[in-house]
Formats: C-alpha cells, sequence, structure tokens
C-alpha cells in the first residue's frame, strides 16, 4: 500500500530527515533532479520551458533547469523576478546557481512573450506554486497558467499543479492541467480526490530520501491508498468443492412503494457478485413487481404501512430472516419512517454481519438524532458492520446535514469520529465520494477510485448489494477494510466496463450489474497474476 500523508505531517517527514542528515538544500536538488528526470523520459524532449515560482517549489524548478541544461535540453526558465531578487536564500542560491550553468531566465514576460515561447516548447515543467497553496491564484501566475493549459506541449508538475490544493484537492479558478505530476516523499489526498483527479494526470512519487518510507510511516498516514496485490489476504481460496450454501446466503431488506428499484438492483448485485443465495424482503406490496424482475431470488412481502413502506410490524419477520443469512443488507430504497428505523434498530441488534446502506443510514441518523458519535452502543456489536455513505448521508450521522464534508480529508475525519467513538474492530465506514475511504479503527484504505460513469442512479444500490455478498462469502476473520475496497476496486472496474459497453455518459446501474462478474475475475486475475500486465 502506498502511505498518504496531510501537508502538515509532510513538513514533519522534512524536518525528520533533516534531524537525519538530509539538508533542506539535499532535499530540494534531489526534488529538481527527480522532476528533471521524468521530463526527460518522456521522450522527444529538446525545448523545455520551466515556471518557476518565489518559493521552494520554484527552487526545484531552477535545480531541475539545471540539471536538464547538463543532458543537453535548450532550457528558459521564466520568473517573475530577477533570480538575484528572490526572498528565499535557498531558492536565490540555486537559482544563481543555474544562471550560471548557462541557463537564460526570462523575466515577467507579457502574456504575448509566455505564448511565442510555449508555441516552442516540448515540455513544460511546472513549479510555480507548492503544497502550501491555497485561495485564488494571484498575478502573474493566473495568467501563466492559463498560456499553459492554452499550449500544446505536455506539462509536469511539481509536488502539486499550481493551483490545486494538494490537501483539500479543490482548485482554483486558475489551476494547471499536468500530463503529470511528480510529488515528493508521498501521496497528498488533494492529488487523489475532487479537482485533483482531474488536472494531476499520472502521479509519480519520489520519495528523495532511502530515510523517507520510514520516516512517513512513522507520521502516521491519514490514509493508505491500495496497490492490487494488496487484495491477495481478501481473495477467496478457489474451490470446486462448493454449492449454493457454502458461498453464502445474503438477505437485502429494502424497497416501498415509490422506489422498487433499489433494493432490486441491491439483490442483483449481490447475486452476481457471487453469493450462492439471495433473498429479498421488500413490502408486501412492491413484492410481485419484484418477482417479476427476479427470477432466481426469492421474495419475501413483508407488512407495510398505508404509502407502502415497510411496518415496524415487519420486525420479528426480518430478525428470523437475518438468523438464516450469512450477512444482511438493509435500507435500498427502504424510506426514513419510524417503521423502517424499527427494522435497522431490530437488525443491529442481530447477531448477523450487517450492511447499512442509503435509508438504512438515514434510519441510523434518525434513531441518534443526527449525531451517532455520541451513541457508540447503536453500533458496537460483535458482528461485522458496515456503513456506505456518499458525503450528504455521512453529514447527517455526525450533525452535519447542511455542511456535509466536501473533501476527501472531511471525509476520513467524520468517518474517523463514528468508528473511533465505537472503538471496536468490527465496524468499517466506507465514506464515498470522487474518492473513496473505508475507514476502521485501525487505518483508511482507499481504493483506486471508478470512472465518472459511475455517478448515477442506483450504483450505490449496486455497490451495497456487492459488499453484502462479499461480506457473506468471507465471513469473520478477514480485513474489513480491505475487504471493502477490493468491492469498492471491483465496482470501479464494472463501471469501466459498462461505459466501454455504452459509452461515457450512458452507463445506468443495471449495466454496471450485467459486468459485475467479468470485473471480479479481471480484478482477481490481476491481483494473483500481476506479471500478466507486464506481459501482455
Amino acid at each position: 500500500m502506498q502511505p498518504v500523508l496531510n501537508i502538515e505531517d509532510v513538513k514533519c517527514v522534512e524536518v525528520a530527515l533533516t534531524r537525519e542528515g538530509v539538508s533542506v538544500s539535499e532535499l530540494m536538488h534531489r526534488a529538481g533532479c527527480a522532476a528533471a528526470q521524468e521530463v526527460m523520459e518522456l521522450g522527444g524532449v529538446e525545448n523545455v520551458v520551466v515556471l518557476a515560482g518565489l518559493g521552494n517549489n520554484g527552487g526545484d524548478g531552477w535545480v531541475a533547469a539545471e540539471a536538464m541544461h547538463a543532458h543537453g535540453a535548450n532550457v528558459t526558465v521564466v520568473t517573475p523576478v530577477d533570480p538575484d531578487e528572490l526572498a528565499g536564500d535557498l531558492a536565490r542560491q540555486v537559482a544563481q546557481s543555474a544562471v550560471r550553468a548557462g541557463i537564460q531566465p526570462m523575466v515577467g514576460p507579457s502574456r504575448d512573450e509566455l505564448e511565442s515561447l510555449l508555441e516552442t516548447a516540448d515540455a513544460v515543467l511546472d513549479c510555480m506554486l507548492g503544497t502550501g497553496f491555497h485561495g485564488d491564484v494571484r498575478a502573474p501566475f493566473d495568467i501563466w497558467i492559463d498560456c499553459v493549459n492554452a499550449c500544446s506541449a505536455r506539462v509536469v508538475s511539481v509536488d502539486v499543479p499550481s493551483g490545486l490544493s494538494a490537501q483539500t484537492g479543490h482548485a482554483s479558478k486558475s489551476c494547471v492541467v499536468a500530463d503529470m505530476t511528480v510529488t515528493m516523499l508521498a501521496l497528498k489526498p488533494g492529488l487523489l480526490a475532487d479537482d485533483g483527479r482531474d488536472v494531476c494526470g499520472a502521479i509519480v512519487v519520489a520519495p528523495l530520501a532511502e530515510q523517507t518510507e520510514r520516516l512517513v510511516i512513522d507520521a502516521d498516514p491519514v490514509a493508505w491508498r491500495t496497490d492490487l496485490i494488496d487484495y491477495l489476504d481478501v481473495l477467496p481460496t478457489p474451490s470446486m468443492a462448493v454449492d449454493k450454501f457454502t458461498r453464502g446466503s445474503v438477505l437485502v431488506v429494502g424497497g416501498s412503494r415509490r422506489f422498487p428499484g433499489a433494493a432490486i438492483m441491491a439483490a442483483r448485485s449481490a447475486a452476481r457478485m457471487g453469493a450462492g443465495y439471495v433473498t429479498l424482503a421488500v413490502p408486501a406490496s412492491v413484492a410481485y413487481v419484484a418477482q417479476s424482475h427476479l427470477l432466481e431470488i426469492p421474495v419475501v412481502p413483508l407488512p407495510e404501512e398505508s404509502d407502502g413502506t415497510i411496518s415496524a410490524d415487519a420486525r420479528d419477520v426480518v430478525a428470523k430472516l437475518a438468523e438464516r443469512a450469512s450477512a444482511v443488507l438493509v435500507g435500498p430504497g427502504m424510506r426514513t419512517t419510524s417503521g423502517t428505523s424499527a427494522i435497522v434498530s431490530k437488525l443491529l441488534e442481530t447477531s448477523a454481519p450487517l450492511v447499512v446502506d442509503a435509508d438504512g443510514l438515514n434510519c441510523l441518523s434518525r434513531l441518534t438524532d443526527g449525531a451517532l458519535p455520541e451513541f457508540p452502543e447503536v453500533t458496537r456489536r460483535g458482528a461485522p458492520l458496515i456503513l456506505t455513505p456518499h458525503r450528504h448521508e455521512l453529514g447527517r450521522l455526525v450533525g452535519l446535514p447542511s455542511n456535509p464534508p466536501d473533501s476527501l480529508v472531511d471525509q476520513l475525519e467524520a468517518a474517523r469520529k463514528i468508528v473511533w467513538s465505537d472503538g471496536g474492530s468490527e465496524l468499517v465506514v466506507v465514506t464515498k465520494g470522487t474518492a473513496t475511504g473505508c475507514v476502521s479503527v485501525e487505518r483508511a484504505v482507499m481504493p483506486k477510485p471508478g470512472p465518472a460513469a459511475l455517478a448515477t442512479a442506483g450504483s450505490g444500490d449496486v455497490l451495497a448489494g456487492m459488499m453484502v455478498s462479499a461480506l457473506a462469502q468471507h465471513g469473520g476473520g478477514v480485513d474489513l477494510a480491505l475487504l471493502a475496497a477490493y468491492v469498492c476496486e471491483v465496482h470501479g472496474y464494472a463501471g469501466s466496463l459498462a461505459a466501454e459497453r455504452r459509452g461515457t455518459r450512458a452507463v445506468m446501474a443495471t449495466d454496471v450489474i450485467d459486468v459485475i462478474g467479468l470485473a471480479q475475475d479481471a480484478v482477481d486475475e490481476h491481483v494473483m497474476y500481476p506479471e500478466a500486465d507486464e506481459l501482455a
């Protein structure tokens, strides 16, 4: 797994490196040389434009410029001030060194001058604004960014594309759109979510020192980004000695007269993910609709209210069904009422492994008056519990209904409030957004995110069905956060397959369901035989 560090923790690692004998000057030289190497390895690079800012990020650019010049590239550094006028001692020294080596700076160019220069560039190295940036981009960098984004050269950003917050993933109106980002020491959360997904391009991590890995781990990463090989421990052992019962039985509880489709899609997804036996329990008036869509899946009608939602009278029936299931999903399409809240409460009291999604989460919020972290006894149980909120549902769970998390770091913080309050190893919060974090009391695991095609109604119901299916098949003794991340990875790949078949904007949730099995086989193959990628 790859560690992800908050910006403040990255600064702590830098300080720790200096204490171990790697000076700030040496770090700058290594960072600049790492960036220069990536630019030169693009191939066909003769003319390079380096856009250097006023701080240490600009210093990295001056070092990179000198290194590329030494390798025969024609390099021009664009700077807002004369190198001798840079305020920082270190940045000024490396700039002066580059000038002595033969680098010709272009100081404070007009827009026309910069556009003319960029027309001849094969590559642009963006070193304007570093990881400390937040807010809005000021002149002249806003103009420079517009010029870079309009040119045809390949763009490599150092540490973070200028204009993007490396912490939040929020971009200014002016933000470099890079083909590659060479980030130093460790991944940052803002590179992996929200606007970061659009502007970073390929991400390369430059560790800079042999001590970095140890110091980054000591800094307590905010999350861990998974590699496919990490899922080896959660893949089921292949066997022909199976039947429909040994592959796990799933109970899906949900649906309403207004929203029958969510529960139907969740049940189908659970079956497609490999569960041997799936049962769907829905309000009585929805049962015939569900049966017409689910020939292989038994449908149990439940007592209902006049509005077509599950009645509290269904509690005992649902509890008995849960006793026979390997895992239970509650929530898709069930709406939030006193009756459905009673169902969620009853299922939390059972010993069945449980996934709570959609309106099940809203019922959980209702049961705790929007303050789930203050009621840890509600989620504390002896069996696995996975909550799968998107940002708005997560906000309602932690008392932020009108101000839900709007960044990856906020998602992780809100999820941690829930799991740390609970304190048990049986709870995982899968906080969904442009990037997803699977948060347990021990760590937050981040699968690689799926495509934008998954931003469609019902996609979350599909994921919930897949999640409960995987939980049913694995039982206990598995890393829940890693298992949840694996399911998200398969879900993301299924979204990519569906987009290939239907087009990136035309994907519907049922299209994703149809390719779950193919996606799972492909992910499993890449996990077990990673060398196949190299041979392909």
